[in-house]
């Protein structure tokens, strides 16, 4: 009997619906469900307070720039790695989709069990609940686009630019009662794609980061067993935020100087 693996996403056209693809035809599991967070339930108490909080700390020029690159990590990865709606590519590989209104809503829980799921995958989502990661027999795995535990909460990249670093990577790894602390299951490095922008740049990257982190899934699923008895505690890490303007200055200056040295 096949492994059941349910996937839980928050978004129509990200990397659920770029995964899903090499996920499918496997022998030794099988993607029962696909869970789609819509986000019609109300938002958490304290929610606005958090995000004001987080605007104080990295000021209006932060929160401008953060707003800026929302782009170069969504609609440009969309159109150049050719991600499609998730509603009819799950149709398409013959995947069951559900909606949830919120990731941690009992709804989420329900359609877990009722998938009756060995294994979740959570990709493209916020912070998950233990009643959520409990759901599934075996627990959830999470892809995180950078390597951890050095970049936790992190962007993709541009902090790896920040610290002087021309190479990124992905982690897979176990999910526990915090964010991006969990055991790690399996990591690979991915070299920065240089382009002529930052902005390109990153795009560039994350659609090389998808591919890999994809086979990598693939990969971790066809043994699961054994990817998860191997799994490796995760020490001291740094957590991340969006940059602040000052930070950011830093990225492009450090961005500038690794693409005319790795371009020659």
């Amino acid at each position: 009997m096949s492994l059941r693996v349910v996937v839980l996403t928050s978004s129509r056209r990200g990397t659920a619906s770029h995964h899903l693809p090499t996920l499918v035809g496997s022998p030794h599991y099988a993607c029962v469900q696909v869970i789609l967070v819509d986000g019609t339930a109300a938002k958490p108490k304290g929610h606005l307070m958090r995000k004001l909080r987080k605007v104080l700390r990295i000021g209006p020029l932060g929160a401008l720039i953060g707003y800026r690159m929302r782009k170069w990590y969504g609609a440009d990865v969309e159109r150049l790695a050719s991600i499609h709606d998730l509603g009819p590519l799950c149709a398409s590989l013959s995947i069951p989709i559900a909606t949830t209104p919120a990731i941690n809503h009992v709804r989420t829980m329900e359609l877990m069990r009722e998938a009756n799921a060995d294994i979740g995958i959570s990709l493209g989502n916020g912070y998950i609940g233990s009643k959520v990661f409990n759901a599934p027999r075996s627990g959830m795995l999470n892809i995180h686009h950078e390597l951890l535990p050095e970049f936790q909460n992190a962007q993709s990249v541009i902090w790896q630019l920040y610290m002087g670093s021309d190479t990124t990577g992905y982690t897979i790894h176990r999910i526990d009662k915090h964010i991006d602390t969990g055991a790690i299951v399996r990591q690979e490095r991915v070299p920065i794609s240089f382009q002529s922008t930052l902005a390109a740049t990153v795009s560039h990257t994350m659609v090389a980061l998808l591919d890999r982190s994809a086979l990598g899934l693939r990969q971790v699923l066809e043994d699961l067993d054994a990817e998860l008895a191997a799994a490796k505690p995760q020490g001291k890490g740094r957590t991340w935020t969006t940059p602040s303007f000052c930070q950011f200055l830093r990225i492009l200056s450090n961005y500038k100087r690794l693409r005319d040295r790795v371009q020659g």
